[in-house]
Formats: C-alpha cells, structure tokens, sequence
C-alpha cells in the first residue's frame, strides 16, 4: 500500500433547506392560517480517527467532499429533513491544518476523536414561524443558508512507542523484523525504506509500536534526501532507538554519522534531541572477527555512556543480544505508559460578544461601502449580507422586509456620500440592484 502522509483537501457542509409559505387549506376551513415547514439543516463533514488505517491514501484520488443538503420545508408544517452529514476516517494521529491559513485546528490521537471539518448551513424559517398577532398571515419564508466550505491540509504523524533512526543502510529495518517479528522489505543500498515500517513487540501489559523511519542524511532538515519527509513521524514516540551501522571498525566514522543525525534532528525541532533515547551499535556479526573489536566496542560504550544514553550491541541478523534489547524496550515501556487523552484542539471555541440573555446588547456595527473599478459599489456588513443570502427576494413582503432594513443602517446615505449615482450597480451579498436615491426599487431587488 502507499503511504502518503501529508495533503490537501476541499470540504463544504450541506445547504439548508429552504423553508415554505404556504396557507392551510381545508374544506370547511377557509382561513386555515400559515402552515409553511422549516427547511432542514444541512449536513456536516467530519473528521474521525480509525485504527484500521496508516495512512491518508484514501484522500489521494478523491479531494473534495461535500456533505448534504437538507431537504425543503413544505405545507401542512412538515420540516425539512437534516441533510446528511459526510464521515471521513482518517488514521490516529492525524493533525488538520487550516490549508490558507495553516493554523493548527485539531489533532486527532486516539480512536474515536472526532473534528467537524465543515458545518452545514442552517435550513430556512417557514411562514409559519412570522405568524403573530400582528402578522396573522405572512406571505414570506426563508431560504437555507450555505454550508461552511473549507481547504484543509492534512498531515499524518504516527502513533508510534518507539521509533528506529540512523542513517541509511544502518539496519533499521533488519532490527524492526528481528525484534517485533514484522516483515519489511529489506535490501542493501541507500534509501531502501521508503516509507516508515510498523512493527508490534506484545508485553503483558500492552501492545508497542515500533516504527522504521527512513534514513536520515545530512541536510534532511535542509529538505535533502528523504529524511525531511519523515522526521514529524518520531515527534510522538516515547523512545528512540539510534541505530548505528558499525561494521567499518572506525570509532571516529561511528561517531561523525551519530552526530549527523543528531544534528539534523535539533535543526529540525530543537526539542527531538532531548528525547528519550538509545544507542544501538548494529552489524556486530561482520566484526567479531577483528583483533581489535573489544577495544573499539569498549571506546563507543564509554564515549555514548559519558553523553548520557544507554548502549546496546546487538547483530539483527545473527540475532545477538536482541533479547537483551528487547527486555530494555519492555522495561522502557512499562516505566514510561502511553499518555492517553482526547482530541486536542489548537483553537478554542469562539467567545460570545455577548452574555447569553442579551443582558448587554452588541454594538451595531456601520455599513461599508466599498467602490469598484467598475463603476459599481458594494455593501459589506454581516446582518445585510445575512439577510441577503436568507431573504427570498421573489417574495413581495421579503422584498419590503429587505428595505426597511437597507434604510435602518442608513445605506443610501452612505452610497450618497461614497459618490454613487443614480442607476449605480449596487451588490450586498448575492443581491444586485441600481441604485435610486429617496426610494429603493422593489422591482430591481426582486430580480436579484
């Protein structure tokens, strides 16, 4: 399977449905009354995390994902059934990135955690809804408002115990099969693994994933090679296990690629080198033979003791002492236990801007005229625009509605003032009209 573990997606909640107008209409019951249904809500696209996936693959032939759209009310005060929302799975571990912005939104770590990617959009009032004693039969009803429509980057970092690094050829992969019994491709040139391998050691307590991240070189942090791509994979990881290829017998060499990829490391996330972690000398089965093997074994035990990490010789191929390397990894685990939480949020819920119950009311915001290089002019404020978008402006009463709110936030002085003329191209919203100063055209809004 491939594994794909960074990109972008398009999501757009459902419309809602429009809401009716209609009047009772019964034998016997020739004043029935307003009886128009609400439109229903539109759907949502949600975000879930799964076990049964490692990787974003599904996302990678399928980009945008539009929830439904909620059905329309209609007569006899039936609502509008909820559209119905779009569940997207995703692997644990996934984090969802605003894709303009790439403000953190969610993190999504154990099962279950769920994040509501798109909102659909609220389903429209019925007629019946304006009935009152002052408005016993309302000739007007409101359309569904549009879903949230979003683009999201999603980036996938694995859930992962422990985490294999080094460079290249250094036997990562050999190690993950000899200790957790997983079988990845294995093969000697540079660059074999070019995807992180998972493996699973089971303890009595729980289950550790260990994880093959592929070969770091020099300049990774830089985005060379391949190591860029997968260094975000060893940020969750409870230990890392440093594998070195120590065949060539030169104590300085070892040294110089252990300090390459530290160094990569700290330039990538300064806080990566103060992980837990162990050295792990690996290949010792091509070097026993030497005269001085003993003397170099003891010189790379004393220097990495010294920098503070345990120090493991081990031969993946031979499997010596894979037994002892895997005893520190069970005794690692047992002393560390895998956090565990909900999803976490990188931002919070917005603030009211005012106390539920209107004990303090908003300030009304002015209206800003914007001109075009057209000729035109646009209106820019949240109610009007609001107001533009749910009104159905086909409706007579909608339309009177419409303008005794245009002239409230005193639009046509404002228009006046910015230079307007008459028969101006004026838009707010998804309505257009010309303007007409000391009278708002009912028939041009109409039409809009």
């Amino acid at each position: 399977m491939k594994f794909v573990d960074i990109l972008s997606i398009s999501v757009s909640g459902g419309r809602g449905g429009n809401g009716c107008m209609s009047f009772r209409r019964e034998k016997f019951i020739p004043k029935g009354g307003p009886d128009g249904g609400n439109g229903g809500q539109g759907g949502d696209v949600v975000l879930e995390a799964t076990t049964n996936l490692q990787t974003l693959a599904d996302f990678e032939h399928r980009r945008h994902f539009v929830a439904g759209n909620g059905e329309h009310g209609k007569g006899n005060a039936k609502n509008g059934r909820r559209g119905e929302s779009l569940l997207l799975k995703v692997p644990c571990g996934t984090i969802v990135f605003d894709g303009e912005t790439g403000e953190g939104l969610a993190d999504l770590v154990e099962p279950g955690d769920r994040y509501i990617a798109a909102l659909g959009g609220r389903g429209g009032r019925g007629n019946r809804v304006f009935a009152s004693s002052q408005r016993r039969a309302p000739r007007f009803s409101e359309k569904g408002g549009t879903g949230d429509e979003s683009r999201l980057r999603l980036e996938l970092r694995l859930i992962a115990d422990i985490g294999l690094i080094g460079l290249p050829n250094a036997g990562k992969s050999s190690l993950l099969a000899a200790v957790s019994g997983a079988t990845p491709k294995i093969a000697d040139y540079p660059f074999t693994t070019l995807s992180p391998n998972l493996g699973v050691l089971f303890t009595d307590v729980e289950a550790v994933v260990l994880a093959d991240i592929p070969g770091l070189i020099e300049g990774a942090s830089c985005d060379k090679g391949l190591g860029l791509a997968f260094l975000r994979h060893i940020e969750r990881t409870r230990l890392l296990l440093h594998v070195l290829d120590i065949s060539s017998l030169d104590a300085d060499a070892v040294k110089g690629d252990w300090r390459v990829v530290r160094g990569e490391m700290g330039l990538y996330d300064d806080k990566l080198p103060g992980r837990p972690c162990m050295v792990i000398a690996n290949k010792t089965d091509l070097c026993h033979e030497m005269g001085n093997y003993d003397a170099f074994i003891g010189e790379l035990r004393e220097f990495f003791v010294r920098e503070g990490f345990d120090f493991c010789e081990v031969s993946a191929r031979s499997g010596q002492n894979i037994q002892t390397l895997t005893q520190k990894i069970v005794g690692f685990a047992g002393a560390h236990p895998r956090p565990h939480g909900a999803a976490r949020l990188f931002a919070s819920l917005p603030v009211e801007d005012e106390p539920i119950g209107g004990a303090k009311r908003r300030r009304r915001c002015k209206a800003e005229i914007v001109p075009l290089p057209d000729g035109s002019f646009r209106i820019l404020h949240p109610q009007l625009e609001n107001a533009a978008e749910r009104y159905d402006l086909s409706q007579e009463e909608n339309v009177a509605r419409f303008t005794k709110l245009l002239r409230k936030h005193r639009v046509e002085d404002l228009l006046i003032a910015a230079g307007a003329e008459p028969g101006a191209s004026v838009s707010i919203g998804g309505a257009d009209f010309n303007f007409s100063p000391d009278c708002w055209p009912e028939e041009d809004i109409g039409n809009a």
